[in-house]
């Protein structure tokens, strides 16, 4: 775009000399709102907004206590600094035993030196140190379960008769769903009368659990929070999350009562379904501890013992993998409550504890997010019913029917029932269906199923609490929908949704275009993203539910751009830390709930575009938060991956992984088909290499600088010595994926008279219009897989290639978002085809995020504190796009139009903060400080 002029208008034109008007508009603590539970001296950040351009922070004062007592625990006094993110509270008397929560507030000076107002207080506690004092608890040992030991149980593995006999040995105790409960006594009443008023008043009652796999956890028959699948999952070898709990307002004087149900998630995978795998860890288990402050200063604490008891719940098979039955006819009215008869209730048993160290769950819990209503109802005819029996491997009810809840996602059903006791209905959930129109599972899993029986005392209303599925359909079977001929005296389904169940990490962006398909496509990633995000990012929801690691740092800035991951970010990275093996390999997966053995199995062990993102992803959250804590706290583990990697090279060359995983063809999507696996695996290699050398100098490390250094070297000089045709400028076979990575990572360098390998600009460019070239000659299509997209779109743009981009994907045809619309998914689809592929709700090919919001919209993080860069692309027939996007400092808008030779930017820029913005075809930027502008390019 050919720019004459720009004309620049400011908004808010008033410029007054008086003190501006800044309040303190979001308080979080190590980046978290609410109670955050810390381990150590915590950080501290403030955003702040105002209604005058240009407004920033001078100065800044933090006042802490604690919270009941008063207690001053430190003040900071006036700082001159323009710092109101991460900001270090080192030196205050943060007691790591302090049952008490620390209440903090801060205000702060603009450039004009005239202060804010305090602002209210947020809260914080330090983790419990005292936690791991109490006692395991649950209804059998796991010596005495007979569990087998091993990660090995998968696949044909599980075929194995001796395995078989193994896991058929296990006591069936050892996989219930169990009721916990205990009463207990508040303030100082008196033994026997709990009407008495008590004089002691309850100021602070925390409570911290651990049920694993899964629990729900009620005080006095109410449940506490709305999370679902608590605590988030691990390897419970390595660390164990708890749950904290603010419970002030649910207790009250006298007698309560506490109870818990306990389910086996990921902790005790036995089967009897479906199954990815089978691990256990041990038997369903409480870890449980209840401290209560009073305004005298005294306190008392409520802990798992041997002074609990235990009943089964109506919960009556549940796994992860398979789903969920219950039966009513089992509750037990008022379990959880006070004054329950428990004379008929076991003594619980003294379990093993986990091997894993407690620590506070961080990242935000699951919850159900949104629901979906019935958008088509279709009968099974007697015809079809004898078809899908065979094709789907079980016996089809003659009742059944089929729902069409309209959305592909993760979760479960939710039905409000009426019948007679006894009476069941099955629930059969599937993101497709059979050619006779019922539940397919045959790519996903099967038998996956919820089976309800009902109590038969009016309205009942259930969901399952420990298992979930990826599903858009929902097949009933033994039920008629509410109003329709019920001649067999069925129970009337009176109302079913779908809940859609996913990690409550906050949604910090939004998205729209004048282009229908990009919007549609953001909407897809956005849903597949969702569904697979759950206590750890996913591959599908349904058939394994792993946490596959190439997702994290391939589809890494979509995420960070669109979803808030301050603490969902550093568990993912607590969990790879915790995969890593002895030797410093890195798996495929994490939790690495299962190690993949035999024939064929050694590429799906390890594959270093899968181990890289122990690496590379630190980087990205350092890039998107400047938070570089995570590089700091796993930089040995990021040396021994590489260390690791080095002992596998030959001649600098890695021969062995997945390569670029699902590349497009003319065939079926798997194994790298288009691109040599060792060149893959060696780009990334190189990658990893070079991001430790930055972790090195960010450390300090002086001698891993220079050795890593000359290591990086070696492997460049390996990979264009084998990869690279010099002649015909190709690297590898010549496909995207082959020219694309050494473009992406700069590895386009030639050797000089000493052997030094310096940047080539004459091979880049022909490197480059070979990739061009490859992609024209292809119809202006992709042939790159799960690997190759973010390279060979980064490349593209990066090279200011854009209407290309725009051409790749502004279509209806495979491979293509367009595509799979047109096909009537409503999730991103594992394969370009949703026709060849086994899942309809995979993310790995969401790359396409990244270059809306870093080229369209134009936002990019800045290396320079609290600086942004704001550079959008307009390109093909775009007429516009709207998107915002929320920092730590508050919210960037960007909202720019094309129209009639004209190009209009209309930005917000966040209190404290500066952006530098480069208008299309404009050479040099403009930097503009907070507020709002509105900048105009004509033609």
């Amino acid at each position: 775009m050919n720019i004459k002029k720009y004309l620049l208008l400011f908004l808010c034109l008033p410029c007054f000399m008086q003190a501006k008007i800044i309040t303190i508009s979001r308080l979080t603590c190590e980046m978290q709102e609410g109670l955050v539970v810390v381990e150590g001296s915590p950080r501290l950040g403030w955003a702040m907004e105002s209604p005058e351009n240009g407004t920033r922070q001078s100065a800044y004062e933090i006042d802490i206590r604690e919270a009941f007592t008063g207690r001053s625990v430190w003040n900071s006094g006036k700082v001159y600094s323009t710092q109101s993110q991460l900001v270090s509270i080192e030196g205050a008397d943060i007691r790591p035993d302090n049952q008490f929560n620390y209440s903090w507030r801060v205000r702060v000076w603009d450039e004009t030196d005239a202060p804010s107002e305090w602002s209210r207080e947020a809260k914080f506690r330090s983790a419990s140190s005292r936690l791991s004092e109490g006692k395991w608890i649950g209804a059998i040992t796991r010596q005495n379960a007979h569990l087998p030991e091993g990660r090995k149980f998968h696949g044909g593995e599980l075929k194995k008769p001796e395995v078989k006999a193994a896991w058929e040995a296990v006591d069936t105790l050892a996989k219930k769903s169990i009721c916990l409960r205990r009463t207990f006594q508040v303030g100082d009443t008196t033994e026997g009368n709990t009407n008495r008023q008590s004089s002691k008043k309850i100021v602070e009652a925390t409570a911290y659990v651990c049920g694993l796999g899964f629990y729900e956890f009620s005080l006095n028959g109410k449940k506490v929070g709305n999370s679902e699948f608590a605590p988030l999952w691990s390897d419970y070898d390595k660390t164990v999350y708890y749950n904290t709990y603010d419970v002030t307002e649910q207790l009250r004087h006298g007698e309560n009562a506490v109870g818990i149900l306990l389910g086996n998630g990921f902790y005790n995978v036995q089967g009897g379904r479906y199954r990815k795998l089978q691990i256990s860890f041990g038997p369903p288990t409480l870890l449980f501890e209840l401290v209560i402050n009073y305004e005298d200063g005294t306190s008392t604490t409520l802990r798992s013992d041997n002074d609990w008891k235990y009943d089964f719940s109506p919960v009556t098979f549940n796994c992860i993998y398979g789903g969920e039955d219950y039966d009513a006819r089992r509750e037990q009215k008022g379990w959880n409550q006070v004054g329950f008869d428990d004379s008929h209730w076991r003594s619980v048993v003294i379990q093993e504890a986990p091997k894993g160290i407690l620590r506070p769950q961080m990242a935000p819990p699951v919850k159900i997010m949104e629901r979906y209503d019935i958008q088509k109802v279709t009968k099974l005819n007697a015809e079809q019913v004898a078809s899908a029996s065979k094709s789907t491997k079980r016996t089809v009810d003659p009742s059944a029917f089929v729902l069409d809840m309209g959305q592909n996602l993760a979760g479960f059903p939710e039905i409000t029932i009426r019948g007679k006791r006894g009476q069941k209905v099955t629930l059969l959930v599937a993101e497709a269906l059979t050619d006779e129109g019922a539940c397919n599972q045959r790519q996903t899993g099967r038998q996956h199923y919820y089976e309800y029986t009902l109590k038969g005392e009016g309205d009942e209303t259930w969901h399952p609490r420990f298992s979930y599925y990826g599903f858009r359909y929902i097949q009933v079977e033994g039920a008629v929908l509410k109003g329709q001929k019920n001649p067999q005296k069925l129970p009337v389904l009176k109302n079913i949704q779908s809940c859609f169940v996913f990690n409550s990490a906050k949604k910090v962006s939004t998205f729209e275009s004048s282009n229908r398909i990009f919007n549609a496509a953001h909407r897809l990633i956005e849903k597949a993203v969702r569904s697979n995000m759950q206590s750890v990012f996913t591959d599908c929801p349904h058939r394994e539910k792993l946490g596959w690691l190439e997702q994290v740092h391939l589809n890494g800035p979509g995420l960070l751009y669109n979803y808030d991951l301050t603490a969902y970010a550093p568990q993912i990275m607590q969990n790879m830390a915790d995969a890593q093996h002895a030797n410093g390999a890195m798996p495929t997966t994490a939790p690495e709930y299962v190690v993949f053995e035999g024939p064929g199995m050694d590429a799906f062990a390890e594959s270093p575009e899968w181990g890289g993102s122990l690496v590379i992803f630190p980087f990205m959250y350092y890039e998107t938060y400047g938070d570089d804590s995570l590089i700091k706290k796993y930089y040995s583990n990021m040396r021994r991956y590489v260390d690791y990697l080095k002992t596998r090279a030959e001649m600098g060359i890695l021969s062995f992984g997945l390569g670029d995983w699902y590349d497009y063809g003319d065939f079926r999507a798997g194994f790298s088909r288009n691109t040599p696996v060792p060149l893959v695996a060696t780009a990334h290699y190189y990658m990893t290499v070079m991001y430790l050398i930055k972790a090195a100098k960010m450390v300090g490390n002086d001698f891993d600088i220079h050795y890593y250094t000359s290591l990086a070297h070696e492997i460049l000089a390996a990979f264009n010595k084998c990869f690279l045709n010099k002649e015909t400028a190709q690297y590898g076979t010549g496909s995207q994926c082959s020219n694309a990575l050494p473009l992406f990572l700069q590895m386009t360098q030639d050797s000089d008279e000493q052997g030094s390998y310096q940047p080539d600009a004459k091979l880049d460019e022909k490197v480059l219009m070979n990739l061009i070239k490859d992609v024209e000659v292809h119809g202006n299509r992709l042939t790159t897989g799960d690997v190759g997209n973010r390279y060979l779109i980064q490349t593209l743009a990066r090279k200011d290639q854009h209407e290309l981009i725009y051409k790749m994907f502004n279509h209806e045809e495979a491979p293509g978002y367009g595509f799979q619309l047109k096909f009537g998914a409503t999730t991103l689809t594992e394969q370009w085809d949703p026709r060849q592929g086994s899942s309809w709700n995979h993310f790995m090919m969401g790359q396409i995020d990244e270059w809306f919001f870093n080229s369209l919209v134009g936002i990019r993080p800045s290396t320079t504190y609290q600086k942004f860069i704001i550079a959008p692309q307009p390109v093909g027939d775009l007429k516009y796009v709207k998107a915002s996007y929320e920092t730590l400092y508050g919210t960037i808008v960007v909202d720019w139009t094309s129209q009639n030779g004209t190009f209009t930017l209309n930005i917000s820029v966040p209190v404290n903060t500066t952006a530098v913005v480069y208008l299309p075809g404009e050479k040099e930027p403009k930097e503009i400080q907070s507020g709002t502008y509105q900048l105009v390019c004509a033609k």
